[in-house]
């Protein structure tokens, strides 16, 4: 084996050792819930990229930075959004409840 054709090798290897490194980034370590990116979240929730930017804004979707990119865990979403849903929900039953005096009619 010439020196050239280690020198391949060992370029291969630091290449497999670069994408492995971002698939376990990507990891979760403590539940190995696998994280999501834009694109997933945006067809899980048939959404718009901008849209999923708001909710980020508003904080009504957790998410983590990792290198410089959002991803997101679709169970805690899901737990996140189901707790806004009831909230509005509840808000929007009590300021039309005639009961107390706060019905639009």
């Amino acid at each position: 084996m010439t020196s050239n054709e280690f020198q391949q090798i060992m370029e291969k290897f630091e290449l497999i050792l670069s994408m492995l490194k971002k698939i376990f980034e990507k990891k979760d370590i403590l539940n190995s819930e696998e994280l999501l990116d834009n694109s997933d979240m945006c067809a899980l929730l048939g959404i718009t990229k901008r849209t999923l930017q708001r909710y980020r804004q508003k904080d009504l979707v957790p998410y983590y930075m990792i290198g410089g990119k959002p991803y997101y865990k679709a169970g805690e979403v899901k737990e996140s959004l189901k707790r806004v849903l009831k909230e509005n929900c509840y808000n929007y039953k009590f300021r039309n409840d005639k009961r107390y005096g706060n019905a639009n009619n």
